[in-house]
């Protein structure tokens, strides 16, 4: 079932009152002038460096910046005329998305990107009056699904500061978690966004391919995502309504636009929802399972049709993964002078290498087969309404490593395997906290709904939240 009790004993609980509302409240009190961007943001800033000391999540907090974008916020709401349904709400963006202005770190200490504008997502959130308060740490280029790099050192779980919040969003996972800002800039190609949501007990959605426009592209192609993450799916959701939509700069983009974002209420009772619980390698953690398999009972408690599923090509999911992702390490790389790879994450350079050695048929074969697996994973939604899973297939372990130690797995894609298939996919898909392991680490459910509709997975997450 839900955890609404949940709420009581999360990371954000001690922190200041004004910085554990959300987007609705906030901007209802900024309109009646009961509270005032500034105020908020001066808070929010100062909790951040707080969460900052204590969990490593900011590169950058930009004091300077945030306050003069809170002034202007408030001169809006002053005059009746906010920029947008989130003007005056504190927002971060992670280390690897271009924020005219700042420097672009990536997680590395090759040489940084002084962007000479915004990435189309910042533009858009710029454009609504979001206060930008700084940005987030990311493993190195955002290779692996944990938060520690060689420029930025670990980032912890504010649930507990022994474990990794995940990654490769997890600076944002952890601010967010912690209150550290309301929105955060996520991005996901291999489940850098629902991996850290899950770990961290936040929301977080990675939309269908091209909803939110991506510059510049992604080394990773056509698997990598950019997201929203939060506290509520509210939250989230309000934030995908401003970053969503064309931008010429965004090639990728199919032509015309996506289905709009409006939710109606999402009822259980007649649903076909399909559970999808063997990962493509590895285990699912029995505690992981257990809480899974409590959040589908009681969807089908409320008159959900519950089927077992195993998901299309379930056997080379793996391989066809990493043959995509190999390769865009490799191609990340090349983008180097020889002279600036020194000193690079080791496991990256391995990645690289492999990929650079990967024969270019077998990663033709890997188009076709991921080709394959679209099309048949868009047929599954010919019969169900929604795919269900776990969120990931363990919970947060400790922090500074790839894989839980003493687990005998080599890399983050062998405990990942339900967040990368849907990479491949293109479809939306959110992990939404659905309880906690018996030490109380936070364990996430995914929602996966079909290409475009975006809606019908936030609505049905909004469902399951509302829960008794």
């Amino acid at each position: 079932m839900a955890a609404p009790d949940q709420a009581a004993s999360t990371p954000s609980a001690d922190a200041p009152e004004l910085c554990r509302l959300g987007v609705a409240e906030l901007t209802r009190r900024y309109a009646d002038g009961s509270l005032s961007p500034v105020e908020v943001a001066e808070v929010v800033l100062g909790r951040a460096e707080v969460v900052q000391a204590a969990h490593n999540a900011f590169t950058v907090i930009d004091h300077e910046g945030a306050m003069a974008q809170a002034r202007a916020a408030e001169t809006r709401w002053r005059r009746g005329a906010p920029a947008s349904a989130i003007d005056g709400v504190p927002s971060t963006i992670k280390d690897i998305v271009w924020v005219e202005g700042h420097t672009i770190h990536y997680g590395s200490n090759s040489p940084p990107v002084n962007p000479p504008h915004d990435a189309p997502a910042v533009a858009r959130l710029r454009a609504a009056g979001a206060v930008l308060l700084g940005l987030t740490t990311t493993p190195e280029f955002g290779w692996k699904a944990v938060t520690d790099s060689p420029y930025s050192g670990i980032t912890t779980n504010p649930w507990n500061e022994a474990l990794t919040p995940g990654g490769s969003s997890g600076g944002a996972a952890a601010a967010a978690a912690a209150g550290a800002g309301v929105l955060h800039l996520g991005t996901d190609g291999g489940g850098s966004i629902r991996i850290p949501a899950s770990f961290t007990g936040i929301f977080g959605i990675k939309p269908s391919f091209g909803r939110v426009a991506a510059y510049p592209p992604s080394p990773f192609g056509t698997v990598a995502h950019v997201g929203p993450m939060a506290r509520s799916v509210a939250d989230a959701a309000a934030m995908l309504e401003v970053m969503a939509g064309r931008d010429p700069l965004d090639w990728t983009q199919a032509p015309g636009t996506l289905p709009g974002l409006e939710r109606p209420a999402f009822a259980m009772a007649g649903r076909r929802i399909a559970y999808w619980s063997e990962p493509p390698r590895g285990l699912l953690d029995p505690e992981v399972q257990a809480t899974v398999d409590e959040a589908v009972a009681s969807m089908q408690a409320e008159g959900a049709i519950i089927e077992p599923i195993t998901l299309p090509d379930h056997e080379q999911l793996f391989e066809m993964f990493a043959a995509h992702w190999l390769v865009g390490a490799a191609a990340r790389l090349a983008l180097l002078p020889p002279e600036a790879r020194a000193g690079l994450d080791p496991g990256l350079v391995e990645a690289a290498t492999a990929g650079a050695a990967l024969p270019l048929l077998d990663h033709v074969r890997a188009t076709h087969a991921r080709v394959a697996f679209g099309r048949a994973m868009d047929a599954l939604f010919d019969t169900f309404d929604l795919v269900v899973s776990p969120a990931t297939a363990i919970a947060a372990f400790a922090a500074g490593h790839e894989v839980p130690p003493g687990s005998g797995l080599g890399r983050w894609t062998e405990w990942a395997g339900f967040s990368y298939p849907v990479n491949l996919s293109q479809q939306p898909a959110c992990s939404i906290p659905c309880g906690l392991t018996s030490d109380g680490r936070p364990v996430g459910l995914q929602i996966i709904g079909p290409r475009g509709d975006d809606a019908r997975v936030l609505a049905a997450a909004a469902a399951y939240a509302a829960l008794d």
